[in-house]
């Protein structure tokens, strides 16, 4: 078996980081900057998102089947990618002063750019790290650096978006983009080149996880509890400036977060070991209620107590991130497709994790406007509390129940 060096790794990984740094701003920064800098509505903005992400969830799984027509040109995608993302990222943050129509046609167009080229490049890279080898053990190394690349482009996003604002962070972007990809094309292990035939037809490959009853159960419980997980990310600076009155410490709290959802893996990994998979992650998500129904009750300026709960919020994701892909594997195998399908399961799941993101932006920005709920004006605040904490606890119990009940704790 061949052993990959660190240097190999982190120059396969680190490329990870960049593309982290652009799904932390377009999944939480996007609905409160084009509210304050462009003057959209809650309504308008939460339409932008829910056209965009639908139309990224049915664009993915095709961009899945182009890329696997190249059979294993993972580098000439990935510099496909690149141009239309860094391109797309400069002008969805920096828009030039339009009216109200001029600037949703730009905030859809460019944010469509970003997903396109972040799409096909995040798909070369996971696809390029899965080719490399076939052995257990550097399967999980290879994945665990980029993983742990990524959460430090998270960090790195959130604290140089809090310190010095939105022209710093698309500096620091391209900066890490371009270095990041120079570093991957140029000394990154390559994977062996496929002889096999092209892919067949992109839906024909979707429907197959559907015929199992276990990956149903399985992916209707990520739709619930991934709108549950979505919904206050989307609302997470709203809350934390209008509410709680402390947007300057907004980047802080994201730290805090991420940090403890970094953290807390090896622990969710470790109770998945003693109590399965299934069990460990309806944990996670009752711990998430309990941490959210305090979010309710805090008073404006409570920021020790929404320190300690952003770490706890952070430490329940853990599981969130952790245990769904080992459920997913678990699946695959005890379906017999071990070896031959992952790819039609994994393209599934994408797609699924992105039409969560589209409904939480889609349900929860128009609801609240529909609530009396006008950003930066004070109005209509409680509104915001209560879909920010009281909405994904009710979502999560749903999830938990769904999850206990399905034929996914002997996998």
């Amino acid at each position: 078996m061949k052993r990959f060096s660190l240097p190999m790794l982190l120059a396969y990984g680190g490329f990870g980081l960049p593309l982290a740094m652009v799904a932390l701003p377009i999944y939480v920064y996007l609905p409160q900057f084009y509210a304050a800098r462009a003057g959209l509505s809650l309504a308008a903005i939460g339409a932008v998102l829910l056209t965009a992400r639908i139309a990224a969830a049915f664009i993915d799984p095709l961009l899945g089947w182009w890329i696997g027509r190249g059979q294993g040109a993972y580098p000439r995608f990935v510099s496909i990618g690149l141009p239309l993302l860094l391109a797309g990222f400069v002008a969805l943050f920096h828009p030039p002063a339009l009216g109200t129509l001029a600037s949703l046609v730009w905030f859809l167009g460019t944010l469509m750019l970003v997903y396109l080229g972040f799409g096909i490049a995040t798909i070369a890279h996971q696809s390029w790290g899965a080719a490399l080898t076939q052995a257990p053990a550097e399967r999980s190394r290879v994945s665990g650096v980029r993983e742990a690349c990524g959460l430090a482009g998270v960090v790195l996003a959130a604290g140089v978006t809090g310190a010095a604002g939105y022209g710093a962070l698309t500096i620091a972007f391209c900066v890490a983009v371009l270095i990041g990809a120079a570093v991957l094309l140029a000394w990154s292990p390559r994977a062996a080149t496929s002889d096999t035939a092209p892919p067949s037809p992109v839906f024909r490959q979707m429907a197959v996880p559907f015929h199992e009853a276990r990956f149903r159960s399985l992916f209707g419980v990520l739709m619930v509890n991934g709108v549950a997980s979505a919904i206050p990310a989307t609302l997470f600076l709203f809350f934390a400036a209008d509410h709680l009155r402390l947007a300057a410490m907004s980047g802080l709290f994201l730290i805090l977060y991420f940090g403890a959802a970094a953290v807390s893996i090896p622990a969710w990994v470790a109770l998945a070991v003693r109590y399965g998979e299934a069990r460990a992650w309806v944990g996670g998500m009752l711990l998430s209620c309990a941490v959210f129904i305090w979010a309710f009750g805090l008073a404006p300026g409570a920021a020790v107590a929404f320190g300690a709960i952003c770490v706890l919020s952070g430490f329940a994701v853990g599981a969130d991130l952790a245990l769904p892909p080992a459920l997913l594997a678990g699946v695959i195998a005890k379906a017999g497709h071990s070896g031959s399908r992952e790819a039609a399961y994994f393209g599934v799941w994408n797609w699924g994790v992105q039409m969560t993101l589209a409904l939480a932006a889609g349900i929860s920005l128009p609801l609240l406007e529909w609530l009396g709920y006008v950003p930066g004006t004070g109005a209509g605040t409680s509104a915001l509390v209560a879909a920010y904490a009281l909405l994904p606890c009710a979502l999560k119990l749903t999830a938990a129940a769904m999850l206990w009940r399905a034929p996914l704790r002997k996998l």
